[in-house]
Order: structure tokens, then sequence, then C-alpha cells
């Protein structure tokens, strides 16, 4: 589940911990700065005090979709799903327009639940809402090719690596795509290219795909 991009916290961490709690205790109603604090905590590892943070950014505005977000991040990743799908449900209802991750994040829940209809779902609205999300398009791909849907499933990851040509798992789902729907050929191409990119396939799909190729 996608949270925050925190690659850019760069500096040395301590540090960085101590100036926001500074921070925060001197602005006790800065939702900024307590988010950017709880992003910090986590990027520590220091998960709790992370939650503290991101509850505390949602007391102070209850319109924060963000921390909502995060913190619906964290809870998917310690498998409480039903928390994270309250947070992230409470995103969407707090900036519709800014809920592309929300709807994202619902749909590898609902995935998780096995619920693929309702993950696609989600999936679909979250591509409606921001087109580009390349990591979406990959997991419409993936639950899609296991409900059989070959043709939407090839259009999804064709989209996938359109917008993200160097990711080795848009690749290895292409490849999939493509041999379902007949094209083996092609996939092969795509099952190599993702090898190249550094992708660990699975070795019965590219012994069954040298098999057609064969045959």
């Amino acid at each position: 589940m996608t949270q925050e991009n925190t690659e850019n916290l760069t500096e040395d961490l301590p540090i960085v911990i101590a100036e926001m709690e500074k921070k925060c205790k001197q602005a006790p109603d800065n939702v900024v700065a307590f988010h950017h604090l709880g992003l910090v905590y986590m990027k520590a590892g220091r998960i709790d005090e992370a939650i503290t943070c991101l509850e505390r950014c949602i007391e102070i505005d209850n319109q924060a979709n963000q921390p909502m977000i995060n913190l619906g991040a964290i809870y998917f990743g310690q498998g409480n799903l039903d928390k994270a799908q309250e947070l992230n449900e409470m995103a969407i209802k707090a900036q519709p327009d800014l809920s592309a991750q929300a709807y994202a994040n619902l749909g590898l829940i609902w995935q998780q639940r096995n619920e693929m209809d309702k993950s696609i779902a989600a999936y679909e609205k979250a591509i409606q809402y921001d087109p580009k999300l390349a990591t979406v398009w990959m997991n419409l791909t993936s639950v899609l090719t296991m409900k059989g849907e070959d043709e939407r499933a090839l259009k999804s990851a064709r989209k996938a690596t359109e917008l993200e040509p160097d990711s080795p798992l848009a690749h290895n789902n292409l490849a999939v795509a493509l041999f379902f729907s007949g094209d083996y050929a092609t996939a092969k191409n795509h099952l190599e290219k993702a090898k190249e990119l550094g992708y660990s396939v699975d070795p019965n799909f590219e012994s069954g795909l040298e098999e057609k190729l064969a045959g």
C-alpha cells in the first residue's frame, strides 16, 4: 500500500526528529508539522509514535486526507484491514478530488480479501482520478488476469508498460496477459525484458510459454 513518499527525508533522522518535535511543541495545532514528524517517525521505524502524530493531524483537521492515507498504510502493513479501509474511506469523503491513492489502497484491501469485483471497482476509481498511476494499472492487470478477463487485462498491462517502460513487474504482467491472449512470441519478448530488468519470473510460466512456442 502506498503512502506519501519519504525518500526526500535524507537528513540525519535524529536531528530531524528533534527539530520537528520542537516545532510540534511550539505549534500544537500545526497539521503540516505533525504530518512531517509522523512521516519521519515512519522512516525511523518508530511506528507507535508515527500513529500518534498522524492521529493528531486528524484531530486538528478532520479533512486532512493525506495523514488519513498514511495512517491507513501503517494499519495495512500491520494486517488491520478494517482500520485501513476505514481511514481510506475517510480520506475519500474528506477530499474526493484528491482520492486517487485512497481508492488505489482500497483496491489492495479488497484484493487481500479476495473480493475481486470490489478490488477492480476501486482500482478503476483510482484511475479515473489519476490515470497515470502505473502501479494501479499493474495491480488491476493482476486482478483481471485472476478473474480470466483476458482482454481487459491485456489493455491494462499495456497501459502499465506505457507509463513505466522500465518496470520489470509491468513487463512480466504484460507477458502473462499476452500469453492468455495467444500471442506467445510477444509474450516471450516481454518476459525476457522483465528478466533483463531483474524480475524473478515464475519458472512454471516460463516453461509453459516455451512449450507453446515449441508446439
